[in-house]
């Protein structure tokens, strides 16, 4: 008798006559002798394409009657295809189709066919397979190079490089979205920037990104307005301006619209911040949809640790003393000094009581997410200070206020931030024929992204892509391949290899990055003002020790086309930048992933997996099963969920990747029903002292009905 392996109570064994929901249901049952059945997945897939696919695809007679009726019909953008000549294209689907591309399992066909291939306009039927997708994607990236086209089909269909959600779902359609997976923006103590914020979120979650907004510049609750006391409403009423702009406006129903606010933990409205998010909390106040971020800085934790009472500063003031924005002034070194300063109001509260109500609030809802503000601005290569962060809190650039007239417009466009995403498999790039060429094809694919991006309904955003080219390369089945390769998720030896194989990427990215600059004869703006150019962001790789330390790791990259970079290497690659300059002012982020780590059959983003067989509920079909990647019945045990793994472990290989990558890393934390507060703290701690620049989600597992696990927090999935 079958065995459920979620104890559901189901008893059925694998049939031939089942269909495609029924087989892949199968994943969740046992077989007679006790074994998962990854075959039966396999043939669901099969039986998807079988059953339902072919037979709601629309069918041409060749290539030629295809791209012209999607041309004709306003499918296809005609100005994609217009810069390659037919037979050339003709080539490029060829070459697409040869690769011969099976989805593996039945949840990343699924995936596709539902969330990304071109559908005839009223939904029912297909107009693309995998491979269409993947040849428009990389014809509208390649724009006109040819070579560069081909390299992005082969690297997309053998699963090295995956680009983001809105790129892979929009390059190339005529009725669109963005390829821009999120945004981030300032807004200033003044009306003229709120209402612009609210604008720009409007307009932004329309194109189908996220949006993240900074309110620690907004002068609090009772502050004075034109220097009548108590006028100030504070923040929380412009969060619910911002969560009902989020609930309008999405991408034609594509994209449900998303948006993050971050508030510095030193406000004096941070305690009423961190109360929307509580289950009890008054509606009036009650923030359900809008995603919630803390900036801490260092002395925030010094003052718990010494059971301190901490200050929390009017913005107004700091502003009126400083003559800079509350977010320009670094509250660790001015701390003391704004404390005596009897200019500025303050108000106080005990630090630890401040740790304990977001210990508190991640129980109830998993935010607030958490930016280690001092952190993040020491390893930051680019002059200016990083304030917050974006919807997955991996996103950390350097931004410049904005300022208005009365009537709205611009008298100075500063600069925000756009995320430009796609993320590496870890385990097909190490298996790659050519590493450095599945990193510099990827690093072009991303520059197409920033440089194609069309943001012209918010300037300032628009102002800092143009300026920054700044891109965010991600990873994703770091979990998959540690397995696969009988290595235990956080082991010395998958911190060894994490720790290498960060340090790899690093070095062909800027590599990629320097070419490209000098192909164009251009740089991003303030490169000579960043450490990049003064050669202070090298020095620890020329002046340090990089090599791998276990012998496991050392045969994994001796049997690759991965290359070490020596110190010499770095020394080279430090000149070669300071002559010719580097392209990009951001590189890489480490997204969540999620709907792209399906398709690519992809553990997600560099945490451990949730589970052997993940549940997940796909609209009308219900639930669906989703084996992690390359687990077999024999390998079981290096399978390890995040919540056996638990924190330390998923925050030490975090922090031992951290040191390379110059942006941020999306990291999800996982406890057992267990937990308590007290362990939370203990988290936040062990993450700072490691040099984690950023939190994301904090999870609990509980337990439904039926032994189905619960998604407590689940939002920006790439």
């Amino acid at each position: 008798m079958a065995e459920n392996l979620t104890d559901t109570g189901l008893e059925t064994a694998p049939s031939p006559d089942l269909d495609y929901h029924a087989l892949n249901a199968q994943l969740n049952l046992y077989d007679k002798e006790g074994k998962i059945q990854f075959d039966a997945d396999k043939k669901a897939a099969r039986q998807y394409f079988l059953q339902h696919v072919n037979q709601n695809t629309v069918f041409f007679h060749n290539l030629e009657e295809k791209l012209n009726y999607l041309v004709s019909e306003g499918y296809y953008e005609e100005e994609v295809l217009d810069q390659y000549d037919f037979d050339f294209i003709k080539s490029l689907f060829k070459r697409a189709y040869a690769k011969k591309f099976r989805f593996p399992t039945f949840l990343g066909a699924f995936k596709y066919y539902t969330s990304y291939t071109l559908k005839t306009f009223d939904g029912k039927r297909y107009l693309e397979r995998f491979e269409d997708r993947v040849s428009m994607v990389a014809l509208y990236l390649a724009r006109g190079n040819k070579e560069v086209a081909e390299y992005l089909v082969d690297e997309i269909l053998a699963g090295r490089f995956q680009p983001a959600t809105p790129t892979f779902l929009n390059a190339g359609k005529r009725a669109r979205g963005e390829l821009v997976s999120c945004f981030l923006l300032r807004v200033e103590d003044n009306m003229e920037s709120i209402a612009r914020g609210i604008n720009s979120a409007l307009q932004l979650s329309k194109r189908g990104g996220g949006v993240a907004l900074s309110l620690s510049n907004l002068r609090e609750a009772g502050a004075p307005i034109k220097r009548i006391e108590n006028q100030s409403s504070g923040i929380v009423p412009v969060m619910k301006l911002l969560e009902d702009a989020f609930s309008y406006a999405n991408q034609l129903g594509a994209r449900q619209g998303a948006g993050a606010v971050y508030l510095h933990a030193h406000h004096p409205d941070i305690m009423k911040f961190l109360d929307t998010k509580r289950e009890n909390a008054d509606e009036k106040i009650r923030i359900k949809s809008l995603s919630l971020g803390v900036v801490i800085p260092d002395i925030t934790f010094e003052l718990a640790k010494n059971n301190e009472d901490m200050y929390l500063f009017s913005p107004y003031d700091v502003e009126r003393v400083y003559g800079v924005p509350f977010t320009e002034i670094s509250v660790t070194e001015k701390y003391r000094e704004m404390v005596e300063d009897g200019r500025i109001r303050k108000k106080k509260i005990n630090a630890r009581r401040f740790f304990q109500t977001i210990a508190e609030i991640q129980f109830e809802s998993g935010y607030p997410y958490i930016v280690f503000e001092d952190t993040v601005n020491r390893e930051n290569p680019i002059k200016g200070r990083i304030t917050m962060s974006n919807l997955c809190s991996e996103i950390l650039q350097v931004s410049e206020a904005s300022t208005y007239n009365e009537d709205l417009t611009f008298s100075h466009v500063g600069k925000d931030i756009s995320c430009n995403l796609g993320s590496l498999n870890i385990a097909k790039a190490v298996d790659s024929p050519d590493f450095a060429l599945t990193v510099e094809t990827a690093i072009r694919g991303l520059t197409a992204v920033s440089d194609l991006s069309n943001i012209s309904s918010a300037p300032s955003i628009e102002r800092g892509n143009r300026m920054s080219h700044a891109i965010g390369l991600g990873q994703m089945n770091l979990h998959g391949f540690l397995a696969r390769e009988r290595i235990f998720y956080g082991s010395e030896e998958a911190l060894d290899f994490t720790n290498m194989y960060f340090y790899a990427v690093t070095y062909q990215a800027i590599k990629a990055s320097t070419k490209i600059a000098k192909e164009r004869g251009e740089s991003f703006h303030g490169f000579e003002e960043s450490k990049y150019y003064t050669g202070e962001y090298f020095t620890k790789y020329i002046e340090g020790e990089w090599v791998p330390t276990t012998d496991r790791v050392k045969e994994i990259f001796a049997g690759s086309t991965i290359y070490l970079p020596t110190p010499q290497d770095w020394k080279d690659l430090a000149a070669e930048v300071r002559e010719n300059g580097m392209y990009h002012q951001n590189l890489q982020a480490i997204p969540p992933t999620g709907s792209i780590s399906y398709i690519n059959y992809s553990t997600s983003s560099i945490h451990p997996i949730v589970s052997k067989i993940e549940i997940r509920k796909e609209g009308k079909i219900g639930r669906v099963y989703y084996p992690a990647p390359y687990m077999t019945n024999e390998n079981l045990e290096y399978y390890q969920d995040a919540y056996e793994i638990g924190p330390e472990k998923i925050i030490d290989t975090y922090a031992v990747a951290t040191q390379h990558v110059d942006q941020g890393l999306s990291l999800t934390l996982f406890y057992p029903d267990t937990v308590s507060t007290r362990d939370l703290n203990k988290s936040y701690i062990y993450a700072w002292r490691k040099g984690i620049k950023t939190m994301y989600y904090m999870r609990i597992r509980q337990m439904a009905l039926q032994g189905t696990q619960v998604d407590d927090c689940v939002s920006c999935m790439l």
